[in-house]
């Protein structure tokens, strides 16, 4: 084991210090998942470059701003990164923020009629779409298809011991809190019970299962506001 402050992992955070894991979870260093990642993300681009005009023309049209949306996240151990996403909501979203009423518990943000988002971000939401710039985070090797969700640095402020756990593996865009409830999961204790269980339980056969099942979860639409 070895300890590092939260100053070194990002700024503004508390002083108090949390004991990481030194060795990786067997996940970081599997070459098989590095392989889906790259040829999966590959893929992803593909279908990207393909839906990339008809997105962008319907974000532009529905609402003045950027096509995407950029923002910092933290991923494996804590590190930084950049991630981004097709514009969904609002551009002054982030300064509105503080009149959308929080419908979840713990450190998660969510409002089913969250009025910051767009008619198109909707859409985009609800079928996954907004993600799919995603895909070179994983192909650059920041991402996984398979992970963890990537917290937000107003999240990670407030983590714990049992919270940093979450970040022993790369973030996914996908996991077992997309595949089992996705938006309808309310409570953070929950998912991080979810991304503990999917540590414990990981084998590169096992990442395969949950992409399966989140194309299902996509097409049907389940949990996804």
């Amino acid at each position: 084991m070895y300890q590092t402050p939260l100053k070194t992992v990002f700024q503004g955070a508390t002083s108090q210090v949390w004991e990481l894991a030194l060795t990786p979870h067997p996940s970081v260093q599997s070459k098989l998942k590095r392989c889906l990642d790259i040829f999966g993300s590959l893929i992803g681009l593909l279908i990207l470059a393909i839906a990339f005009v008809p997105i962008a023309l319907a974000i532009k049209i529905d609402s003045r701003g950027p096509i995407f949306f950029a923002q910092e996240r933290y991923g494996l151990q804590g590190r930084s990164f950049r991630m981004r996403k097709f514009r969904s909501m609002v551009v002054d979203a982030e300064k509105l923020k503080s009149l959308v009423d929080n419908e979840a518990n713990g450190l998660l943000f969510k409002n089913k009629n969250d009025f910051r988002v767009t008619k198109v971000g909707r859409f985009l939401r609800s079928t996954s779409l907004d993600e799919l710039p995603q895909f070179w985070n994983v192909l650059v090797g920041e991402m996984s298809l398979v992970g963890t969700r990537p917290p937000t640095a107003d999240e990670v402020a407030y983590y714990n011991q049992r919270h940093w756990q979450r970040l022993n593996v790369k973030p996914g865009m996908t996991g077992e809190w997309q595949v089992n409830g996705r938006s309808s999961v309310k409570n953070f204790e929950q998912v991080v019970d979810l991304d503990l269980r999917y540590q414990a339980n990981w084998h590169p056969l096992y990442d395969l299962q949950l992409i399966l099942k989140t194309i299902y979860v996509i097409f049907a639409k389940v949990g996804a506001f």
